[in-house]
């Protein structure tokens, strides 16, 4: 009979492969954003949101902290360099002056708060109890975060009726993330893992449900934009051409004939 320690080790591990891949599925998104210059209309929140969890998570899986927890570390201290470059790269794009302040502004309290946090848990708290119970209720605030983050997304995708810029991958995969970290915590229940995860199932369902509902009407208005922009280009073109007949006809020669005359 296979033990809970290694069942929890065996879910541990596909969660980890899980969050690996839910922490690279904005690549296509960031690849968008590299190509066109400009981050457009997403948000930086989401990404902010989960930095700010992974680092909370990195720390509350540490040996000094809550023992017996090194797959949590393994995936939230990768996660920390993969969030903090889709930060970066905001901060680069961004044409807005304000934004990108604001950005980096977040960034700097997010990176200084987790520092005192650190020091000040190892060295004020004496207990691993009581290690895991204050860096476990800012682990829940870190998830309630980074799951409630994409509300403004969700806010977006209702208003305009499209899904272009909730990124498809990235809901999918918070909630596979969602059901192997609940799946995880109930084994050897740990509540600061089981309360962020379930509302993780809660709003990656949200997620799906708006792209089930929106993704036929989003190729629609894509197309539309699509045909607008060809219609566009094709009027200023129209609007070129007359200018260049007319130097012609007034000079009675092409300008290229003008060179040596």
């Amino acid at each position: 009979m296979v033990s809970a320690d290694a069942m929890r080790t065996v879910v541990g591990i596909i969660g980890n492969v899980i969050s690996f891949i839910l922490f690279l599925s904005p690549v296509q998104t960031f690849v968008r954003i590299w190509k066109k210059g400009s981050v457009e209309q997403y948000s930086p929140v989401p990404y902010l949101a989960t930095l700010f969890n992974c680092m909370a998570w990195a720390l509350y899986g540490l040996p000094v902290v809550h023992p017996n927890s090194l797959l949590v570390v393994t995936i939230n201290g990768s996660a920390i360099f993969i969030e903090l470059s889709y930060v970066i790269l905001f901060l680069i794009f961004s044409s807005d002056k304000k934004q990108r302040l604001k950005v980096l502004l977040v960034l700097l309290l997010e990176l200084g708060f987790m520092a005192l946090l650190a020091f000040l848990v190892i060295k004020l708290a004496h207990t691993h109890n009581k290690r895991s119970l204050i860096v476990g209720l800012v682990c829940i605030l870190g998830n309630i975060m980074m799951y409630a983050s994409p509300l403004s997304v969700m806010k977006l995708v209702i208003t305009t009726k499209s899904v272009e810029y909730m990124p498809f991958f990235l809901s999918l995969f918070s909630f596979f993330n969602s059901v192997a970290w609940f799946t995880y915590a109930l084994i050897r229940f740990d509540i600061f893992l089981t309360i962020p995860n379930g509302l993780g199932l809660l709003f990656g369902s949200a997620q799906l449900l708006l792209y089930a509902t929106y993704y036929k009407n989003t190729k629609r208005l894509m197309a539309e934009k699509k045909a607008r922009q060809l219609s566009l280009t094709e009027v200023v073109s129209g609007r070129d051409e007359p200018k260049k007949i007319g130097r012609i006809h007034h000079s009675g020669r092409a300008p290229s004939q003008n060179n040596g005359a």
